[in-house]
């Protein structure tokens, strides 16, 4: 399971830093993702990691302003927020595909957490 923290309030210009923790068995061979609620049951994916090689993919919104991480030791992933703006404001989720390849679809993704609220206002 994945169990992530960090989420809060901040005002715009301002940074952030989630943490996604993975209980249980090993992720090698995980692409773990950053995805945010956008309407109803979908969600955009923010960003990607792959934990073996360390490959990043960005959505096109946060490009620049926002860094996937990883530690391997700790078993958690990491998503740097820099530069906040109002319409970052979500419920961010950590996302876990055991995979060779990278998907950005939502649906590809066997494992959820449970999400952290992330607020940016003035």
């Amino acid at each position: 399971r994945f169990e992530e923290s960090g989420g809060g309030l901040v005002q715009p210009g301002e940074s952030l830093k989630l943490s996604c923790r993975a209980f249980g068995s090993t992720w090698d061979g995980y692409w773990i993702a950053w995805f945010r609620r956008t309407s109803g049951n979908e969600r955009e994916g923010v960003a990607y990691i792959n934990i073996n090689d360390g490959r990043t993919h960005y959505g096109d919104s946060v490009k620049g302003r926002f860094t996937i991480s990883k530690d391997n030791a700790e078993n958690t992933v990491y998503l740097q927020m820099n530069s906040l703006k109002p319409e970052d404001t979500d419920v961010y989720y950590c996302a876990g595909r055991r995979s060779r390849t990278l998907s950005i679809t939502q649906a590809l993704y066997d494992y959820w957490g449970q999400g952290t609220q992330v607020t940016v206002s003035s």
